[in-house]
């Protein structure tokens, strides 16, 4: 059996789309391959299962939300000394000492990177970290692409070679979507809403929420539900209260994930109103489109508009105009016909081409290659 090493930042309820990248890809190649996963301290453990040994490691606060803790090498140095790896797979972006951590093992491992997206926020922090950053992509025996738009877009991978990327799209835990779950009809009826529009993701400034808030007094049949928590909660809810939408705008916080499914049956719409390029893919519009409801997003010019389709899957709109998320919101909401059209085909595409098992066996596939080159 393999022995990957990853760095995933955090194993915690708190998690976010890298994380949950981690979590399946773990799950997806528990036959075929143990994986130890280095990770801050932040919270209580997460509430779904995890494979493989989670190893934290004491972070001494955050940098643009990514953790930093010194100690990283020195673990992924102790446990590669008790069982070697055969492969390190680097998440990006992740804490430096990660990196570190990366080109401290004996090169004979193999060493792969899962390119999330650039650093868009941190430029002045980016400009003295790139010459690390342009030696670790060069040192990269692969670099996965979750979509072919995550390399045509970025403007930090060009240092690597174009012959090193393998695009392998994300997967995700499909099963529970198949069916209607039982908990979607209370939703809807506590909603009292006759479109209801769903958001989910943390409350941070690059997911948009505030401008899907804004947009709601000019579609007076919506009823919004956003799910999740983070630093700007409190300033989406008096934003709400000042627009008088607070009570179309309900904050129903972190939910848990046996529950999500129904959140995503009950709805009518899912909207994902990201507005920067942090936003690299959107796992949500996955697990939305599963359940077979059609989805709002931006036009990021990257792997977001790779999964949701527009026209085909869902609409999109320019970033950070409310005018036109409000105007796409609105046709949706007036024409089931389109609504229903637009699931149906956002779900067959999601099974099609973003389940786990299909990650699991690319993924696979890019760690046999990389172990046969010499």
């Amino acid at each position: 059996m393999l022995r990957v090493l990853t760095f995933g930042r955090f194993a915690d309820a708190d998690f976010g789309g890298l994380e949950r990248y981690v979590f399946e890809l773990a799950h997806g190649l528990r036959r075929e391959a143990q994986f130890v996963n280095i990770v801050a301290r932040r919270g209580a453990p997460p509430d779904l299962a995890v494979e493989g040994d989670t190893v934290y490691a004491r972070s001494f606060g955050e940098i643009g939300g990514v953790p930093v803790c010194p100690s990283m090498p020195w673990h992924a140095r102790t446990l590669h000394g008790r069982k070697p790896f055969d492969i390190v797979h680097l998440q990006f972006p992740a804490d430096p000492m990660a990196h570190a951590a990366t080109l401290l093992l004996p090169r004979q491992v193999k060493r792969v990177v899962t390119w999330h997206s650039d650093i868009v926020r941190q430029r002045n922090l980016l400009r003295l970290y790139r010459p690390f950053l342009d030696r670790l992509v060069r040192s990269a025996d692969a670099i996965i692409l979750p979509t072919p738009a995550h390399g045509s877009s970025s403007q930090q991978l060009g240092a690597a070679s174009p012959a090193k990327f393998r695009v392998v799209p994300y997967g995700t835990d499909l099963a529970r979507f198949r069916a209607r779950h039982p908990g979607a009809d209370a939703i809807r009826a506590r909603s009292k809403a006759r479109v209801l529009v769903f958001a989910l993701g943390r409350h941070v400034y690059y997911k948009g929420f505030e401008y899907l808030i804004r947009a709601l007094p000019a579609v007076p049949k919506l009823h919004l539900l956003l799910g999740g928590r983070g630093p700007l909660t409190d300033d989406l809810v008096r934003l709400a209260a000042a627009l008088g939408v607070a009570e179309r705008c309900e904050f129903v916080g972190r939910i848990p994930e046996e529950a999500l499914p129904a959140y995503y049956h009950a709805c009518d719409i899912f909207c994902m109103p990201s507005v920067e390029r942090a936003e690299a893919f959107g796992f949500v519009q996955i697990e939305a489109m599963a359940a077979g409801r059609p989805v709002v997003c931006c036009e990021l010019h990257n792997g977001v508009t790779y999964v949701n389709r527009d026209g085909e899957t869902g609409l999109v709109v320019p970033p950070a105009d409310v005018a036109a998320l409000a105007a796409a919101l609105a046709r949706l909401a007036g024409d089931r016909a389109l609504r229903a059209r637009l699931g149906a085909q956002a779900r067959e595409r999601v099974f099609r081409e973003f389940t786990v098992d299909a990650m699991a066996r690319a993924t696979l596939g890019v760690y046999r290659k990389v172990l046969e080159s010499k």
